[in-house]
């Protein structure tokens, strides 16, 4: 797949890896929705991007964006934006507007775009949808469970979804793309061996060109072997 000529939403776009997919999109001549909280977010994006205001934790935002989509060409959405809190359940350091925001932002915001925008999606054949996971999704670490469940509910929801779109026949690819860890503002000081923004949008981007549905990135294909050999070894690798 070429990417000239496609457009394509990509949500969390001011920073890190939606940024980063933006500008590698629009050098390769997409027409980019770009998407993040406000417009000046986005400052320093080329001229003929286009950008999008929208709080994805806010269900009327959410479906503002969605009926301003209705009747445009669409070929191809990445639910990228995600947000991760620490908090310790045991110690009482969960806020309740935190856990909600968060799943809102990683689960409940791809699925309601997913349902307003599938629909528009499938009148272009060949478009795409990609929902960006994580290896936190196989196995969890202690320091973000709401983060952790909420990847691991997006990857099943992706393949759930997957396998209604053949079912039904519609020309739309669902991908999950299981992102290593990059060096993004969300994960400062955090892990280590992390990408960079450009080789982690570089590879989904590789991926979606490849038709895969689903895309590896970086470390995560050895996690993936390692998950299938030993579950219980890819938990206490990733506990922390």
């Amino acid at each position: 797949m070429r990417f000239d000529g496609k457009r394509v939403l990509v949500t969390g776009a001011s920073r890190g890896i939606g940024r980063a997919l933006a500008l590698q999109l629009a050098a390769e001549g997409a027409e980019v929705l770009a998407l993040a909280r406000s417009t000046e977010a986005m400052e320093g994006l080329p001229e003929g991007v286009e950008r999008l205001a929208c709080d994805l934790a806010d269900s009327r935002a959410r479906a503002a964006l969605i009926a301003g989509l209705q009747g445009q060409r669409l070929d191809g959405m990445i639910n990228n934006a995600g947000i991760q809190i620490a908090a310790d359940f045991a110690k009482g350091g969960a806020d309740p507007q935190d856990i909600e925001r968060e799943v809102a932002v990683n689960l409940t915001a791809p699925m309601h775009l997913a349902a307003g925008l599938l629909p528009v999606l499938a009148q272009t054949p060949g478009s795409f949808l990609v929902n960006v996971t994580s290896g936190l999704a196989l196995a969890p670490k202690r320091q973000a469970p709401v983060y952790c469940a909420s990847k691991a509910a997006l990857r099943n929801f992706t393949r759930a979804l997957r396998y209604q779109a053949e079912g039904a026949g519609l020309p739309v690819r669902i991908t999950d793309c299981v992102m290593a860890l990059a060096a993004t503002q969300m994960t400062a000081g955090r892990g280590r061996g992390k990408i960079s923004p450009n080789a982690a949008a570089a590879a989904l981007l590789g991926g979606i060109a490849a038709g895969k549905s689903e895309i590896w990135v970086g470390q995560m294909k050895l996690l993936r072997l390692i998950h299938r050999l030993s579950p219980a070894l890819a938990a206490r690798i990733l506990r922390g």
